[in-house]
């Protein structure tokens, strides 16, 4: 009996796990060669988000954008808060968008240490977009797991609340625990923020690169992490220190616990995309031959 309950158990993480693969998005940078790459290694049902790097600015991520809409991607650009200067701006990006036909994006206060204009924080922002008259089927909005360095608790929570009906996703930051991740996705769904949350983990990344990333200048928030917290970098740079599938299956089995709103994952590639799409294929396939099994 206790050996069916365990195959029973083992059947259902199983099947959140696959669950959470198949609702999957891909986070990529606007580099030279990320179109290339993207056309390469990346089946266009993946959705995908393009980064703002402060070295080149908002601009380089809408056309990244673009063209890779026109490959006939779904690509939602990430929108930083404080890069924008004022109305007029939120309005010609707005309309830009809408002309190339992007239908989502993702809304980021930004970590420019000054807001370049009228907006501080993506709340205002979304509030700027709504005059504007966007239409957006999909708003992505950042959450935070472990909280934030720099900005209280109880702030954070607030500033969850009120981006929420504005919204139509969240998609967490970097957390290596997952009971951490699904307690906390408890929690908002508790306090009536009902959206559906994409848990955000990185792909399997080249140790070398990481380093290479780590101490560059100008990239986006999936690397400025490593930076900010040393002691998360020497889970990457150890031999065995991580690998997503380890990660992945923790989500899915603390997933039920937290209510049915953590829906998918969403992959900091690093631009890692060969290793990243081969990781997804192995994970998926490993899931159905064990399904499969009498």
């Amino acid at each position: 009996m206790i050996i069916r309950q365990d195959t029973a158990g083992s059947r259902r993480r199983r099947s959140a796990l696959a669950g959470l693969v198949r609702n999957i998005s891909y986070e990529v940078m606007p580099f030279k060669n990320t179109e290339e790459s993207v056309l390469a290694h990346v089946p266009a049902a993946v959705p995908l988000t393009v980064t703002v790097t402060e070295a080149k600015g908002i601009d380089a991520t809408l056309e990244l954008t673009e063209r890779l809409v026109r490959h006939g991607y779904t690509v939602a650009p990430h929108l930083p808060a404080r890069q924008f200067l004022d109305r007029s701006h939120v309005g010609d990006v707005v309309a830009r968008l809408r002309e190339a036909g992007v239908r989502s994006v993702f809304v980021i206060g930004g970590d420019a240490p000054e807001p370049a204009g009228r907006f501080p924080d993506a709340q205002s922002l979304l509030q700027a977009m709504e005059e504007a008259g966007h239409s957006f089927g999909e708003v992505g909005v950042g959450g935070y797991p472990e909280g934030h360095a720099a900005i209280p608790q109880e702030t954070i929570d607030l500033a969850l609340k009120q981006k929420a009906p504005m919204a139509t996703r969240v998609i967490t930051q970097i957390c290596f625990d997952a009971a951490t991740t699904a307690s906390w996705a408890a929690r908002i769904a508790a306090s009536g923020i009902e959206l559906p949350v994409q848990v955000g983990i990185p792909g399997p990344v080249n140790r070398q690169k990481l380093m290479r990333i780590a101490s560059g200048i100008g990239l986006g928030q999936s690397a400025r992490f490593l930076r900010k917290q040393q002691s998360l970098l020497w889970r990457f740079l150890l031999p065995g220190g991580y690998h997503p599938t380890r990660l992945a299956r923790r989500i899915g089995a603390a997933a039920p616990g937290a209510g049915g709103n953590i829906r998918g994952l969403h992959i900091f590639t690093f631009n890692e995309l060969r290793k990243t799409e081969l990781w997804r294929q192995e994970l998926l396939n490993s899931l159905r031959e064990k399904d499969d099994r009498p």
